[in-house]
């Protein structure tokens, strides 16, 4: 095993099956419920879907706290005195877990942090990829595995296409007015990680089956992504539909490995349900 781990938080989305694959341990972020609390990842995100239809309210997210970076950096340094731990992170300027992790960090050598300023799948590529190259090289030294992980932060493009614009609506991000404009018309704003913030960028007008395909195509023109893989992330509720086309569009456009994750609580709660992104490296 190579003597550096990987952490990353559960709003990265990466599985348990990646995280056990690729020796990534992932600190919960937190979904809350009037005044129940639960850890990102420990229940079903068609919870947050059902109590929004029932309560007109959406749950509230929130980062890790320095606690749960604590308890992970001792658990890692107890497990493996020897092992440098590298925290790629969730974007800083988005939520507290970076800030958390600087404070847990306090007197633990051990850690080395760096923003990875991208969210879900932007981040899972960047942590999946880093971890395979600590893989397949084993020397890798901490200082290595940063330069590289810097790098491919920089080459790192991901969007997302709400199904529609409720969930937004109620979690104050956009206008009762823009909301039901969209449903009306069809809009769906392309959100896209810009620097770490999240900014919305294009306009597509249609169905998600329709314009699932021309958001790909646009996105890989725009940005000449490298076709060694492409990540795509559903929330619950998409249709199977626009999963079969994304990945045959995909294919047609010559990517070598179609990766899908399922978003946890913090992005569901965020997009809203039936909603659709894709990730990838420019060349």
């Amino acid at each position: 095993m190579n003597p550096i781990i990987i952490v990353a938080e559960t709003g990265s989305d990466i599985t348990p099956e990646l995280a056990a694959k690729y020796n990534i341990t992932l600190v919960p972020m937190h979904v809350t419920f009037d005044n129940h609390t639960m850890d990102d990842g420990s229940f079903p995100v068609q919870k947050i879907c059902d109590y929004y239809k029932e309560t007109g309210k959406l749950p509230r997210t929130s980062g890790c706290s320095p606690d749960d970076f604590m308890l992970v950096f001792d658990a890692i340094h107890t497990a493996h005195p020897d092992a440098q731990i590298l925290y790629l992170a969730y974007s800083a300027v988005t939520t507290c877990s970076y800030q958390s992790a600087v404070i847990a960090s306090e007197e633990r050598d051990y850690v080395t942090m760096l923003d990875t300023k991208q969210v879900s799948i932007g981040q899972a590529a960047i942590v999946i990829a880093i971890a395979e190259l600590l893989q397949k090289n084993p020397q890798m030294t901490l200082s290595e595995a940063v330069s590289a992980s810097k790098a491919l932060s920089a080459r790192t493009k991901m969007c997302f296409l709400p199904d529609n614009l409720e969930f937004l609506k109620a979690g104050g991000r956009v206008s009762n007015a823009v909301c039901l404009g969209s449903r009306i018309l069809h809009i769906h704003p392309c959100i896209e990680i810009q620097d770490g913030k999240l900014v919305a960028t294009k306009k597509y007008r249609g169905k998600m089956k329709k314009i699932a395909r021309q958001l790909i195509l646009d996105y890989i023109e725009n940005y000449n992504l490298d076709r060694s893989i492409l990540w795509f992330v559903r929330t619950v509720g998409l249709s199977d539909d626009v999963r079969i086309i994304a990945e045959e569009t995909a294919k047609e456009c010559g990517f070598q490995k179609i990766q899908w994750l399922q978003a946890n609580g913090v992005i569901t709660t965020h997009g809203g349900p039936a909603a659709f992104g894709l990730a990838g490296f420019t060349e």
